[in-house]
C-alpha cells in the first residue's frame, strides 16, 4: 500500500528552534531531511554569536542553501571572503569558515544541507 498523505510544514511552527545572540536556527524535519531557515540580525557574527558559545573560532558544517534576503559573507580560513546575495544558491565546504551580516538589514537563508548539525550544542 502507497502511503498517500501530503505533508506540510511551516518554518512558524518549527520541529526545533536554535537561539542565540542577533540570530535564530529553525529546524523541520520532512521527507527524511532536515531543512533549516537562519534569521541573522545586522552585526551578527558566527564566530562571536554561535562558535564562542561551543568555543569554536570556525563553522566547520558543509552548507548548501539559499539567500532569501540580506547579505551575509562565507569568509574562509584562506582568507577568501564571498558575499552572498538573494537569489544566491551556495555551497560552503566543511574546512574552517566564518561568517558575519553585511549591511543594516537582516539576512534571512534556506539550508538544506548541514542543517541537522548546525550551531548544535
Amino acid at each position: 500500500m502507497l502511503d498517500t498523505d501530503v505533508i506540510l510544514k511551516r518554518f512558524d511552527d518549527p520541529d526545533e528552534l536554535r537561539t542565540f545572540d542577533k540570530g535564530t536556527f529553525e529546524l523541520l524535519e520532512i521527507g527524511g531531511i532536515t531543512i533549516g531557515r537562519a534569521t541573522y540580525q545586522p552585526g551578527w557574527r558566527w564566530s562571536e554569536d554561535v562558535g564562542a558559545a561551543l568555543g569554536e573560532l570556525h563553522c566547520h558544517v558543509e552548507h548548501v542553501g539559499m539567500v532569501v534576503s540580506g547579505c551575509a559573507t562565507a569568509a574562509m580560513a584562506n582568507g577568501e571572503v564571498v558575499e552572498m546575495h538573494p537569489g544566491d544558491v551556495f555551497y560552503v565546504p566543511p574546512s574552517p569558515h566564518d561568517s558575519w551580516v553585511v549591511g543594516d538589514e537582516p539576512y534571512v537563508s534556506l539550508h538544506f544541507l548541514g542543517a541537522a548539525s548546525y550551531a548544535q550544542k
